[in-house]
């Protein structure tokens, strides 16, 4: 059973790793960046710190980090792959939805446009709940203390990012943006 999780683990992050990969070539050109020394200390090497933490590997079994916050049982993996799928899916709709406008980093786009159809009528930043979804998913599935910290490292990187975001939507929308943040929660509909 474990190994066969495993497998379902690997494939949703293949998915969305693939797909990202693909659509990451349509996008519009940038009119504004982040430089690229913040973009890596506050969000890739969190992110990259996180993931590995997550993910399924070997080794250090006898360390706090491998040992397990729940139970071993059949039924928490399968949940948490579903949890997984559900995530990788609900962030791959969000970026297709934002299509040209997307990237990897903060930035506004040439013509950016802001979007509140799709997943966006429901949370401002559904890539990312969508994202933590599947880190949560991961976690719930290994059941080992290091996927609760290294989906919390993930999540912390995610919100000062979205904070930096949220800051030039407001500048490039006005009016409009600050409409949106009242309407649309920004993670959980309806929470946070």
């Amino acid at each position: 059973m474990q190994s066969s999780i495993a497998k379902l683990i690997e494939a949703g992050w293949f998915v969305f790793i693939a797909y990202w990969a693909i659509q990451a070539r349509a996008v519009k050109s940038t009119a504004r960046s982040e430089p690229f020394f913040a973009r890596l200390l506050k969000y890739w090497l969190p992110l990259m710190v996180g993931t590995v933490l997550v993910l399924p590997w070997r080794g250090g079994e006898a360390t706090l980090l491998r040992a397990r916050f729940v139970p071993s049982s059949h039924g928490l993996p399968l949940l948490g792959v579903l949890l997984l799928w559900a995530g990788v899916a609900f962030a791959i709709w969000a970026r297709a939805t934002l299509g040209r406008n997307w990237s990897a980093v903060v930035q506004v786009k040439r013509d950016h446009e802001l979007i509140e159809r799709g997943p966006y009528r429901w949370v401002r930043h559904p890539i990312y709940t969508g994202l933590l979804m599947a880190y949560l998913g991961t976690t719930f599935s290994l059941g080992e203390w290091r996927g609760l910290l290294g989906t919390a490292i993930v999540g912390v990187s995610f919100w000062f990012k979205l904070k930096l975001e949220e800051r030039w939507m407001r500048e490039q929308f006005g009016a409009r943006y600050e409409d949106y943040m009242r309407r649309v929660r920004a993670l959980l509909p309806g929470v946070l």
